[in-house]
């Protein structure tokens, strides 16, 4: 999911200010210091479902480091592959997600880890990468959404992600409290639905964005007729959406990722209730995006979604650095990216090759170029994403917050609109 370079006068321009744009020094990690061969960690889950999205954001950074020449400035960066999934579970495990905190921690060479893509995962490696005794070591996700890791959420959020008493873990998307009432909100003003059954595959980010979903449903007036979990190992769902049907809603939300027999549930849905586009609508978050078997799903036609973030047809459309480095993927890689979150795996690496090339290359001082002085910032003309996008230094989180619904359309997620993110 990478695309190559012949239109690269741009891209390199993309890539070199990643580092060129970091922000005043002061108080930072230095640059002084001889160069170093420095390894940046990527933590997918590169089996199961997610694999096709997995595959595309590697390989778009991948061609994005490339286009920079594999520096970061006097560093010379390279790209380790840590998959957080196994084969027999088909996605993320809990087991590998503590395995690979601590391979990270041992591989002297590492000074960032970009990922994890699941929340869950995420929550799992950040403590112990919190704790390693010469970073902390910096970790930057281009997908988690879950609330918790950066500020109030969950009992003893986000304190117990950081026992160093220092911030080390920031991402480059929004978050579901803005995510889950965006969709929210959408279902009301726009589809005008007054019944909504809300579900959610008992983990971490499926729990935080069906709550926040749901929170807000009540205060646009949409009655909130059932909330509970569907267990991802039932063969099948029609019992469940028969309870589902006697509540006679007009909308039902998934809160939680494809991944956890998503298929399986889309499939039962429409068996009982009826097509997306009948009365009973469907809706998903950014869980459910970026996967090619939902997207090819005859069931899955119709079904509306969330992404935290601009997908990949309005960063075509808006020009400037995402527009090109599109290009170029396409142009090695014969078609877009399956996921939007490729780009955003691209944005995360740009903010970690600017912390790189401001710092000495050390994990120390990768991590307090983001997170001591002014931290870390990206202008629009360089950002891959076409706007400008900070790290604030205090939380992690990114100044820049957008919410994109989408529709299952024509064997693929088509752009419906964006929708404006409120506190």
């Amino acid at each position: 999911m990478a695309r190559h370079v012949n239109v690269l006068a741009g891209l390199v321009v993309v890539a070199m200010a990643a580092g060129a744009c970091g922000g005043d020094p002061g108080g930072t990690g230095t640059s002084a210091g001889a160069a170093k061969n420095v390894v940046v960690g990527v933590d997918l889950p590169f089996q199961g479902a997610s694999k096709d999205a997995s595959d595309a954001t590697w390989n778009a950074m991948q061609l994005y480091l490339e286009q920079q020449g594999g520096k970061a400035g006097k560093h010379t960066v390279t790209l380790k592959k840590y998959d957080d999934s196994t084969a027999a579970k088909g996605a993320w495990d809990d087991a590998t997600c503590a395995k690979n905190a601590q391979d990270h921690v041992a591989n002297a060479n590492e000074v960032a880890v970009m990922g994890t893509y699941n929340s869950g995962c995420a929550k799992i490696e950040a403590p112990v990468l919190n704790a390693d005794s010469t970073g902390p070591l910096l970790m930057i996700s281009h997908a988690n959404t879950n609330p918790g890791l950066t500020k109030k959420w969950d009992p003893g959020e986000p304190e117990k992600f950081f026992p160093s008493g220092k911030r080390n873990y920031g991402r480059v998307i929004t978050t579901d409290d803005y995510q889950g009432a965006a969709a929210a909100q959408f279902v009301a003003k726009d589809l005008q639905l007054k019944k909504c059954y809300v579900l959610n595959d008992n983990e971490t980010y499926g729990q935080g964005v069906a709550k926040t979903f749901a929170d807000e449903a009540k205060k646009q007036g949409i009655e909130v007729v059932g909330e509970q979990a569907w267990d991802k190992a039932q063969p099948n769902y029609v019992a469940l959406f028969q309870q589902v049907k006697s509540k006679n809603p007009d909308c039902v939300y998934f809160g939680g990722i494809y991944d956890n027999n998503g298929g399986q549930l889309v499939k039962d849905k429409v068996k009982v209730l009826g097509p997306n586009s009948g009365p009973v609508k469907l809706l998903g978050p950014d869980g459910f995006t970026g996967y090619t078997d939902l997207q090819k799903l005859a069931e899955g036609q119709g079904m509306y979604l969330t992404f935290a973030g601009l997908d990949t047809a309005q960063l075509r459309a808006a020009g400037g650095a995402a527009a090109t480095f599109l290009d170029a993927y396409k142009a090695k890689y014969s078609s877009d990216p399956v996921t939007s979150y490729a780009l955003y795996g691209v944005m995360a690496l740009q903010v970690i090759l600017a912390a790189i090339e401001k710092s000495d290359g050390t994990r120390k001082g990768v991590r307090d170029a983001v997170f001591e002085g002014s931290g870390i910032s990206i202008p629009a003309s360089k950002a891959v994403l076409g706007k400008d996008l900070a790290i604030d230094p205090k939380s992690g989180d990114a100044s820049a917050r957008d919410i994109s619904v989408l529709i299952m359309k024509g064997n693929k997620e088509t752009f419906h609109k964006a929708w404006p993110v409120t506190s």
